[in-house]
């Protein structure tokens, strides 16, 4: 993390500031909920950037940033409907929200208005655990997974041995372990991940085939994940012709398997995927993509470079109990795309 000048003070002890303790919180926390150990987190103090910005970097590069205003608090209307308050009007760095800097002395009053009152130091932790958890997969070292491993095996020996070297190295395993932190798909349940791609693993090495096995394993951690606190499952489905469709283009590249969709098929289904997310997103939801196993995976590949927010979910790996509600089915227009025997794809 590199700070601008006027930042400095939330690392100063002296000056009431604890953002070095609450960093020390935040890799408990990564390790609590994610299931990964995060390395110590530097933190320095920057004179090219403006006094009142900071910015994340991962191996030199900057990839976030934010500004703060320090001995303010920022107040968020999650609803939008409250009162007007006097201050700086700015957007919450973590999601982009409407959100407004004011003093000390304006706190009781905002909360009492209905707004979320949170102090600057908070803002800049809540702005890098999501970035974590945006990166983790990038921050999943060989070293890292070395290490995981053998604290399994502390506990869970025949579980390893019986997993590595002889069904799979332990570059495949990280490269399995990094697909499941990119959808934000906790790896804590190590055991039961570790057990399911030994099972896979005599069977085919083929990477898509692995992360669709651990997570199968992980059905009850994915459903529980991306259910409403209602306990419903809220999905977004295809039409089934229009998933066959997409079936039937699926090629195997570099990365695995990927969809080569016509550009008119493909802005059809990324246009309609987004305008039925933003509805139940407004509505305070957040739906998932459900579809079957073959199309999950490569879909997942290309709507990360359109829509990275929606997550995709196999029907088979719904745990079973869970109440499945649709929110809207996407369908392509006449003409938008074609399948394989040429027929077109409504």
């Amino acid at each position: 993390i590199e700070i601008g000048y006027n930042l400095v003070g939330l690392t100063d002890e002296s000056q009431g500031g604890d953002l070095l303790d609450r960093l020390v919180s935040l890799r408990k926390q990564c390790a609590a909920e994610l299931g990964i150990y995060v390395r110590p987190i530097r933190i320095r103090d920057n004179l090219q950037l403006a006094s009142n910005k900071y910015q994340f970097k991962i191996k030199g590069i900057p990839l976030a940033q934010g500004e703060l205003m320090p001995h303010h608090y920022l107040a968020m209307s999650v609803g939008g409907t409250a009162p007007e308050l006097m201050g700086v009007s700015t957007r919450e760095p973590t999601f982009g929200l409407p959100a407004v800097w004011i003093k000390e002395e304006q706190k009781i009053e905002a909360e009492s208005l209905g707004y979320t009152v949170v102090d600057a130091a908070s803002v800049l932790v809540t702005h890098l655990m999501e970035f974590i958890k945006d990166h983790a997969h990038e921050l999943l070292g060989k070293q890292d997974v070395k290490e995981l491993l053998e604290m399994v095996k502390e506990h869970d020996p025949a579980v390893v041995e019986d997993l590595v070297p002889d069904v799979l190295t332990l570059g495949e395993i990280q490269k399995v372990l990094q697909h499941l932190l990119k959808e934000r798909i906790p790896i804590r349940d190590l055991v039961t991940i570790l057990e399911a791609l030994g099972d896979a693993g005599r069977k085919s090495r083929d990477m898509d085939y692995l992360v669709q096995s651990a997570r199968l394993a992980l059905k009850r951690t994915i459903s529980n994940q991306f259910a409403g606190e209602d306990g419903k499952l809220y999905a977004i489905t295809l039409d089934p012709r229009l998933e066959q469709a997409i079936s039937n283009s699926l090629q195997n590249v570099t990365e695995g398997m990927y969809p080569v969709l016509e550009p008119s098929l493909a802005q059809g289904l990324v246009q309609k995927v987004e305008e039925l997310w933003d509805q139940q997103s407004f509505l305070g939801i957040n739906p998932v993509l459900l579809c079957s196993t073959r199309v999950r995976l490569p879909m997942r590949r290309f709507m990360e470079r359109f829509l990275p927010q929606v997550n995709l979910m196999a029907i088979n790996e719904v745990a079973a109990g869970l109440e499945i509600e649709s929110v809207g089915v996407v369908t392509a227009d006449p003409g938008l795309g074609k399948t394989a025997d040429g027929g077109g794809c409504p």
